[in-house]
Order: structure tokens, then C-alpha cells, then sequence
């Protein structure tokens, strides 16, 4: 029998740490994305970005996996093909409104941006007004295993269309999504660059999250920027150096950039936590990020 390549290798190494576990029987809870904003996050204020789809395909589309269809949205150029890939991680929101204007953010700057609806089989986030709810009822209920093959078939869907180039594979999320975009790292060698946003790095576990990014350090395939606020109630910056030094104690290319005065969520312009400059600057830091190690 000959060897197991290396991407069949780490992928066995990651699902030791990251168990499969029985999809939800029920199926999707939804089969389409919402329009517009999340309940919970309304009223959105004055400052909201939005960003035209002219000289884009952008719009909602189905991603195979291995118990049916994840709705999911995808931006690209219109003209073209061969574009890189950005996956795009949601916060605890799912993909609303700023998540595909992020989408299509990448699509304008020449990328293939892909966000997946991770939290369809566990319910529909988009309705749920509270956010200790949202937490509760949903979030807390998805494993991670599940968003890792999730994530994978967004890659699958990407590679089928044509239109893109999966060599060139970056991810970036944000809150829920930043401490996902460290997980994925560790479990796809295919990723060049991820960048996480305010993501959480340590903290409790459980048999559905049973590990968390700073467990998962010596694994990270990939050079991660972690953008980060000093001012973030939810991630003290004591746990931002914990990571830091973690992976320079593994000798990883990956990096952290803590913004001064940024609270949590520093860079969603819907909320009232959005930080212009901070926001700017870190957007800035990740597209050089992503060029500089080869996802351009």
C-alpha cells in the first residue's frame, strides 16, 4: 500500500481532533439565504457600506454536501476566470446583508468569494430577534467537525465552476467566523492565508467545539492574520498574547494586529462597534496579507 498523500495525511490528523458526529436528521432547516439584515442586528445605523454588484456575478447558489444542499452566496467578476478563492465565515448572524456585501468586496478586488450557511441544519438564524437565543438554540449546537467538511465543500463547489482557482485558497471570518478561519487553517493544507477577525482563541470545549485555536497551533498549514481590538470585552488581550506566543513558540508565519481602542466587531459597519479607521486599516492589512502569500 503506498503512503496517503498530505493532504489525505493532515486530514486524518485534524478529524482525530475534530470528531465527526451525526449530521441533524431533520435536514436544512431552510433552503434559501434571507434578504437583508439579520432580526437581531436591527436597526443597522446610517454608516452601513453597500457594494453594487455591477461588473459582478453575485447572488445565492446551492453548495453540495454530503446530506443536501447548503444554500450559500457567491461574488466574482463578471469577465474572466481562474479567480483566486476567499471563503467567507459569518458571524453568529449567518449570511446576512453584510456578509455578502463583504462577498462582494473580494468579487471587486478580483476574488471568488464564497460564504456558506453553516448554521442551516441547526435553524435559521436570520429570524431570531435575541442574541442569547441565537447562541442557545443554534450556535451552540454546530459542531465544528461540521462546518470543516461544510467549508470543504464550498471549496468543491468552487473548483466545479470553473471560474476558479482552488490553489489560490485564502478564508477570513469574523467574531464566530474569526475563531472558525484558525480551525480551518489547521484542517485544509490547501489554504495559502486566512485572516481572522476578533475571532475567540481560547476558552471552555465541549464534544461539539472540542478544541480551540490555541489547542490547534502546532497544525496551522497556513500564515493566519488575526486582526484584533484592545478594547474587546469579549477577548481579553492577555488571550491574544497567549496565542502570539504560542505560535511563535511554533515557529508559524502567522501574526496578530491588535487595534488601539477597537471594541469587538470593529469592522461590521452596520453596528454601532464599527471603527472607520481601524476598519480600513485592518481591510488594507489582510488584502496585502492575502498577496503576499500567493491568494492574488
Amino acid at each position: 500500500m503506498t503512503d496517503p498523500t498530505p493532504t489525505a495525511r493532515a486530514a486524518d490528523e485534524i478529524d482525530t481532533l475534530l470528531p465527526e458526529v451525526p449530521l441533524d436528521r431533520r435536514g436544512f432547516i431552510a433552503s434559501s439565504l434571507g434578504a437583508g439584515f439579520a432580526a437581531a442586528v436591527l436597526p443597522v445605523t446610517a454608516q452601513t457600506i453597500t457594494t453594487a454588484s455591477d461588473g459582478l456575478v453575485a447572488g445565492a447558489v446551492k453548495v453540495p454536501t454530503k446530506d443536501g444542499e447548503m444554500p450559500a452566496y457567491r461574488a466574482m467578476p463578471a469577465a474572466g476566470s481562474g479567480f483566486p478563492v476567499v471563503l467567507v465565515v459569518s458571524e453568529i448572524f449567518g449570511v446576512h446583508e453584510y456578509i455578502k456585501d463583504v462577498c462582494r468586496r473580494f468579487a471587486k478586488l478580483g476574488y471568488f468569494a464564497i460564504a456558506g450557511e453553516f448554521f442551516v441544519r441547526q435553524g435559521d438564524v436570520s429570524k431570531i430577534p435575541e442574541i442569547a437565543k441565537i447562541m442557545s438554540d443554534v450556535v451552540a449546537k454546530v459542531p465544528d467537525a461540521q462546518v470543516m467538511a461544510d467549508l470543504d465543500a464550498c471549496v468543491a463547489y468552487a473548483a466545479a465552476t470553473g471560474k476558479a482557482n482552488v490553489d489560490k485558497l485564502a478564508v477570513t471570518g469574523f467574531c464566530w467566523g474569526g475563531r472558525i478561519t484558525w480551525l480551518y487553517a489547521a484542517h485544509n493544507p490547501k489554504v495559502k492565508a486566512g485572516g481572522a477577525w476578533y475571532g475567540r482563541l481560547v476558552g471552555a470545549t465541549n464534544p461539539l467545539q472540542p478544541k480551540n485555536p490555541i489547542d490547534l497551533v502546532a497544525r496551522i498549514n497556513a500564515p493566519v492574520l488575526g486582526l484584533y481590538g484592545d478594547a474587546d470585552a469579549g477577548i481579553p488581550v492577555d488571550t491574544v498574547t497567549k496565542m502570539e506566543d504560542a505560535l511563535a513558540a511554533a515557529g508559524k508565519k502567522s501574526k496578530i494586529i491588535l487595534y488601539p481602542d477597537a471594541p469587538h466587531a470593529f469592522h461590521a459597519d452596520y453596528r454601532t462597534s464599527y471603527r472607520k479607521e481601524a476598519a480600513e486599516a485592518a481591510w488594507k492589512e489582510l488584502i496585502a496579507w492575502f498577496k503576499a502569500n500567493g491568494v492574488a
